[in-house]
């Protein structure tokens, strides 16, 4: 899950991360409202959209740029106003863009030096590490890949956190002395302890800055959440923007299903995240492209089933269809009840191959023989792949 800039802001504000004072405004009278209330001058309007590159985006209106310098609440009104109910492209969002519902009014800075920040969780280590580069507002794979000895990494005892002797490592790795790395410090730590509390799996602070009068500051931040934890996190879940994401994982996030779009035409349906990979990887190999990732789980309901069925043919770039079940918990004549209630009440006319395997497999093919469906029967992952591409190709 992520948030906007300005959530981020008031989980900063909420753990004593020092950050730029701002308001977020949906109207572009309450923009103006909000600079006359941060005090007009040396103020920034920024479009509020779950991308990056908003600076050098373009609006489908022809206004460009979704972050603005302004010294006026009229201004903030009249670029509030060219930005609101108008769709922002930036090279992260892809050509049709993001729609931007709001604006942030914050305090604009005078920086005098930009430094990178994030903390993440590193599975190749199985735990959590810090990365920290003097080259701030820049793409930090480009700094790995054109200057990687300015970036420093430190990885931290899961059991320990993030310590202040670390915290002091990584500020002298950025040039930071005296009164500026004991802000650092202080920063650092409270990121920590919000990235701890708050379950994320990400916090990317690009840039980092220190301003002409000597203060260490977070100007924006990006965040990622462990989805798994957010049971715990009400606040955070409260943040969460569903017209930001795609409708198809939104929907298939309420019957607790894990979904994921793709930009292929053979949509798959499996139980299990690693089933549902091999199933993927073998549609590539005959020569297919998936439509999605969809994993329904070892317990799945009849409904459930149903419900991904739905989604899927949901998607117009689906033109064929792969399921692949093999059932340990999961009961085959559920997967088979579910496909049956789908297909009865939205109707199929794509291709259809099924491959079931395992607990009570037999009920299940027998379901699935007598729904009189238009299907194929897959005898094994391998005959059921190359079946679904043959079948999207003719």
């Amino acid at each position: 899950m992520n948030i906007h800039e300005y959530q981020a802001k008031e989980l900063f504000s909420k753990f004593g991360v020092a950050s730029p004072a701002g308001i977020v405004a949906d109207t572009a009278e309450a923009a103006g409202a909000a600079a006359r209330e941060l005090g007009g001058a040396g103020l920034v309007v920024k479009a509020q959209v779950h991308a990056g590159g908003r600076g050098k985006g373009t609006f489908k209106n022809g206004f460009k740029g979704g972050v603005h310098v302004i010294n006026t609440a009229e201004e903030a009104e009249t670029i509030a106003g060219q930005m609101l109910g108008q769709t922002l492209v930036t090279h992260q969002t892809g050509p049709e863009g993001k729609l931007v519902s709001k604006v942030l009014i914050a305090k604009s800075v005078d920086i005098d030096k930009e430094l990178y920040f994030a903390i993440l969780f590193d599975r190749a280590n199985s735990t959590h590490s810090v990365i920290a580069s003097t080259e701030g507002g820049m793409n930090i794979e480009e700094v790995a890949e054109k200057t990687p000895e300015k970036i420093t990494t430190v990885t931290l005892d899961p059991t320990l956190g993030l310590q202040p002797y670390q915290c002091r490592k990584l500020a002298a790795a950025l040039g930071l002395r005296g009164k500026l790395m004991n802000q650092a410090v202080k920063l650092f730590s409270a990121l920590w302890n919000l990235y701890s509390k708050s379950d994320c799996s990400q916090i990317e602070v690009n840039p980092l800055a220190v301003t002409k009068d000597g203060e260490v500051m977070a100007l924006d931040a990006k965040f990622n959440f462990d989805d798994n934890a957010l049971y715990r996190q009400k606040d955070v879940v409260a943040m969460r923007d569903t017209t930001e994401e795609d409708p198809r994982e939104v929907a298939a996030s309420e019957f607790g299903l894990n979904y994921i779009g793709l930009d292929g035409s053979i949509a798959c349906l499996v139980n299990g995240a690693g089933l549902a990979m091999a199933t993927m990887d073998i549609i590539k190999l005959h020569g297919g492209e998936p439509a999605n990732f969809l994993d329904v789980g070892g317990g799945a309901s009849k409904e459930q089933v149903s419900n991904a069925f739905k989604i899927i043919l949901g998607d117009p770039n689906v033109k064929g269809i792969l399921v692949n079940i093999f059932g340990g918990i999961m009961d085959c004549n559920v997967i088979a009840e579910g496909i049956v209630a789908a297909v009865q009440e939205v109707g199929l006319s794509l291709p259809l191959v099924v491959r079931l395997e395992g607990n009570n497999v037999d009920a299940g093919k027998k379901t699935l023989a007598e729904s009189g469906l238009n299907l194929v029967s897959g005898d094994g992952l391998t005959d059921a792949a190359s079946k679904i591409v043959k079948a999207v190709a003719a």
